[in-house]
């Protein structure tokens, strides 16, 4: 059979077993080396480069979780199935938190196997290109992720890359869909931690009782259900990055055992007693202004410091002139491809309403508006029929309207939204989704701001 390309190193001590395994993965067509044991596997990786490595867990001396660190270290983009008899769960997410792919549970079946071989093969191509692209559409001295040739993201570009290597927590400021979440990937990717977790937690998703219990895990028998102990994102992202997003919306009593986990560098399990050491690096983000939140006494003004080390700017869609058909030809192409559509141009006529639109839902509604048109879009380009009506009315009506007064960041949420839930009809599952936000917060915004009439 004819070789795809793969090599995949194979490390199992048992000799029967490892035939078997190599017997498996030479049928599928790939490149197959065998080690004997942990040590001869470590070799090996020190010294080849593999798309995939397949371990068993229990090996003598050097043993399987070991090498899933060690693959992590050395070979980012290799990934890793490690193979048990010992199926536990403990096992399982023990090797996954570490950076397995997946695990094989002995005795198993040759298909299930081959499934999970081609998947995750797929994963690392699919990483590999990924990568390719975005060092393709950043600009020169730009940094991943973040799509942007405008003078605005050329400056948010050069202060990425400068605060990326120093380890002070940052905090993003911007409206709701500018890219923060983005901007905190593309941080982490660029320092000194990008081998480890990056983990991102929406603080306005949830009630103050399961943030704890995500942010901070639970010990076994901390509440009714707790049946077994459980690591906390926190104390998962060790030597990595958290991304607090709408961190204006955790609750004061949050703040302080947050607060806490910063400046001692130490995390509690829900009903544990002894504190857990952790390293991890924080970036926030909000849309809110927090220094008025402190003064009106919202948000701790000592977690505000801490938080606040170094600070960036996300500008809005309507201040990056030009960005605007780099993004919409991008999200076309991602679209295009999810829809099985060749649909790869975009009309004048609508890329002249797309660039005067002003974008109060920024760069996330920009990726709504053309999903949409992927969506209804029967031909070969993009028409200006199958944009919005309210973008096709432009000409009467637009959102942003100069005026004497600059509105405040929470007038102009709030008038963002009652007209969005115009727009929609009073969908809130639609508005939620066009604004960029869950179902949950946006009832919460709704309540905030008094609109819960007709």
């Amino acid at each position: 059979m004819e070789k795809t390309g793969s090599v995949i190193l194979i490390i199992e001590d048992e000799d029967i077993a490892r035939k078997n395994m190599a017997h498996i993965i030479g049928k599928m067509g790939h490149e197959v080396v065998c080690a004997e044991n942990g040590e001869k596997g470590l070799e090996l990786l020190n010294n080849t480069s593999f798309d995939l490595v397949i371990t068993d867990l229990k090996l003598p001396g050097v043993d399987g979780m070991e090498i899933v660190k060690s693959v992590r270290e050395l070979q980012l983009f290799t990934e890793v199935i490690v193979v048990t008899g010992y199926a536990t769960v403990d096992t399982a997410v023990e090797a996954m938190k570490s950076g397995a792919y997946h695990y094989i549970a002995k005795p198993y079946k040759i298909d299930p196997v081959r499934k999970l071989v081609s998947e995750a093969l797929m994963k690392r191509r699919l990483l590999l290109e990924n990568r390719e692209l975005r060092q393709k559409l950043s600009s020169p001295g730009g940094v991943p992720y973040i799509i942007g040739k405008s003078p605005a993201m050329n400056r948010v570009h050069k202060r990425i890359r400068q605060i990326a290597v120093s380890d002070a927590n940052i905090l993003l400021l911007g409206e709701s869909g500018t890219g923060k979440e983005l901007a905190a990937r593309a941080i982490h990717d660029l320092s000194g931690r990008r081998a480890n977790h990056f983990m991102a937690f929406n603080c306005g998703s949830f009630t103050e009782e399961l943030m704890a219990n995500e942010l901070f895990g639970h010990e076994k028998g901390a509440y009714t259900g707790a049946t077994s102990r459980k690591s906390g994102l926190i104390e998962t992202a060790d030597k990595g990055t958290v991304f607090l997003d709408e961190i204006g919306d955790m609750p004061l009593s949050m703040q302080v055992k947050l607060l806490r986990v910063i400046q001692e560098k130490e995390v509690m399990r829900v009903g544990g007693t002894a504190p857990i050491s952790v390293d991890v690096r924080f970036i926030a983000a909000t849309h809110r202004d927090l220094e008025a939140d402190v003064k009106k006494g919202h948000f701790r003004q000592d977690f505000f410091y801490r938080l606040n080390v170094i600070s960036i700017h996300l500008p809005p869609l309507a201040e990056r002139e030009g960005d605007i058909p780099l993004l919409a030809h991008h999200f076309l192409r991602i679209k295009s491809e999810a829809a099985k559509k060749e649909i790869a141009v975009i009309e004048t006529s609508a890329m002249s309403l797309l660039k005067q639109y002003d974008w109060p839902g920024n760069v996330r509604e920009l990726e709504n508006v053309i999903e949409r048109a992927v969506a209804l879009e029967t031909g070969d380009s993009i028409s200006s029929g199958v944009l919005p009506d309210y973008m096709r009315n432009l000409s009467i009506q637009t959102y942003r309207k100069s005026g004497s007064a600059i509105p405040s960041l929470e007038e102009q949420e709030l008038d963002y939204i009652r007209w969005v839930l115009e727009q929609c009809g009073g969908n809130k599952t639609k508005a939620a989704k066009i604004i960029g936000i869950d179902r949950v917060s946006l009832w919460r915004k709704i309540k905030k701001y008094g609109l819960e009439g007709p």
